[in-house]
């Protein structure tokens, strides 16, 4: 093993979809955290993974690196205290994408509640001045990996992003991966997917590290 991504919700759909859009990378392996909520759509549903997470964390000794699969990053700064591997958070990991792409960056939530947190953890990390913009889908974790109106959803939020002045997206969920190759094609600016932001940036750590 040597990248273990964890996503931190019971929903085995958007496992398979993470497995989908990580497979052109090597040596990646996904999991589902079955303690988790089916969705973590609110603060509660954030913190009541973490203790779950470290246990996987600290389970997963031959992993070299580990990525949270989580758009709240839950548990990132107590999963880094105990693992001597290095960890990644996927919103973390978007926000430092998006922000080599474009000078400025949309988020597309999945519900209005997002919003508030996704704000708080960028005004941590010091890169509200490059926000356009965030609007939500108004969708369910579940709806945005299965759901049948999600890719007409996240034109019209991606659409009117564009006009809030974003030059790139970045998909707020981990559910959303499916369709972002399709979504940057029909809007004609980059759209990344933070969970392929975090194993890119994972992979480049352990590359840099054998040098």
């Amino acid at each position: 093993m040597s990248i273990l991504v964890i996503n931190p919700n019971s929903n085995e759909a958007v496992t398979d979809g993470l497995r989908e859009s990580l497979r052109g990378f090597e040596n990646v392996s996904c999991m589902t955290l079955v303690e988790g909520p089916f969705g973590i759509e609110s603060q509660r549903d954030s913190d009541a993974v973490i203790l779950p997470l470290l246990k996987v964390v600290e389970a997963s000794p031959d992993a070299r690196a580990f990525v949270i699969a989580c758009y709240s990053d839950p548990g990132l700064d107590a999963a880094r205290s105990i693992s001597k591997a290095p960890v990644f958070g996927i919103q973390e990991s978007g926000l430092a994408m998006a922000l080599c792409r474009a000078d400025t960056f949309g988020v597309v939530a999945i519900g209005e509640p997002s919003i508030q947190r996704h704000r708080k953890y960028m005004r941590r990390m010091g890169v509200l001045d490059r926000l356009a913009g965030e609007r939500a889908l108004n969708m369910s974790v579940d709806e945005t990996a299965r759901g049948a109106n999600t890719f007409q959803r996240l034109t019209e939020v991606g659409t009117d992003l564009m006009a809030d002045g974003a030059g790139c997206l970045i998909l707020g969920c981990a559910g959303m991966v499916r369709h972002r190759g399709r979504l940057e094609e029909h809007l004609g600016v980059p759209v990344i997917d933070p969970t392929q932001a975090a194993v890119a940036m994972a992979h480049g750590t352990l590359v840099a590290s054998s040098l």
